[in-house]
């Protein structure tokens, strides 16, 4: 993630529920897939649950970064270097 766009996160994260939402479920995800990932061999019905897992956190992570794009062409200032 660019410096720019985790600043923006950050305002987000402050200001916006559903992304505060879908933080907590992408960070979520992540620990779930760390779990499956440690298993030396996962069973057909847990190698299906870490797909999903994988498909739910990319499809929140485009979210995100939609979220994200919104609010910079809201606030082109938070381009400049003076952003927080």
């Amino acid at each position: 993630m660019e410096k720019r766009d985790e600043a923006i996160a950050k305002i987000l994260m402050k200001e916006s529920e559903e992304f505060r939402r879908e933080m907590e479920a992408h960070q979520r995800y992540e620990r779930i897939l760390e779990e499956l990932n440690r298993r030396p061999h996962l069973t057909p019905d847990e190698e299906m649950e870490r797909k999903k897992i994988q498909k739910l956190k990319l499809a929140g992570k485009d979210r995100m970064a939609r979220m994200i794009l919104a609010y910079r062409k809201a606030h082109p200032e938070t381009g400049s270097r003076d952003a927080p």
